[in-house]
């Protein structure tokens, strides 16, 4: 029996998670482009293109997978607040919810609003619950996997350097 398919979209109170469209791009590239934004994932400030194929992606993980990061939006403006989802690059050790967020849209609780709408539906997917993989000096994001849940399973080395491997709760969102 095949699972029920990903869904294609969620919401919140304050946020809708959808597939990515072209438009997206700049909001996107305004999060790629700030070195405080990709300090931990590309070490790196990324350009113009460079966001471009961050973001392309993101959709054809849809494509490959079934599964993927959304493009968050805050409701009430339109405005495009980062990525947040179920992500699962061939050289990650598992499925994981990933989330990146625009500068401007940090200390709003989107991000964790956003990571437990995407726990229900990814604990519910076939195999483990998903991880949150975490470069050990992402402090941030540390907090954010510990204040949604998740519980730190094992540290490892990856990338030269030690990254924490945290285990989303299995009943989804607490």
């Amino acid at each position: 029996m095949n699972p029920a398919p990903f869904p294609s979209e969620l919401r919140t109170p304050r946020l809708l998670l959808r597939q990515f469209v072209h438009d997206d791009w700049p909001a996107m590239h305004d999060h790629y482009r700030d070195p405080e934004c990709t300090a931990y994932t590309f070490r790196r400030a990324l350009s113009e293109g460079e966001s471009w194929r961050a973001m392309a992606s993101m959709v054809g993980h849809w494509q490959l997978r079934g599964y993927g990061p959304f493009a968050v939006v805050e409701q009430d403006s339109q405005q495009v607040v980062g990525a947040v989802g179920l992500w699962y690059p061939n050289d990650w050790p598992e499925a994981e919810i990933k989330w990146a967020l625009r500068k401007a849209f940090w200390g709003r609780g989107y991000a964790a609003e956003a990571v437990r709408a995407v726990q229900a539906p990814a604990c519910q997917h076939p195999g483990n619950p998903p991880i949150s993989f975490i470069n050990g000096e992402n402090q941030p994001s540390l907090q954010l996997a510990q204040a949604v849940g998740a519980q730190l399973e094992k540290v490892m080395e990856f990338r030269g350097a030690p990254w924490h491997m945290y285990r989303h709760p299995a009943a989804g969102p607490q």
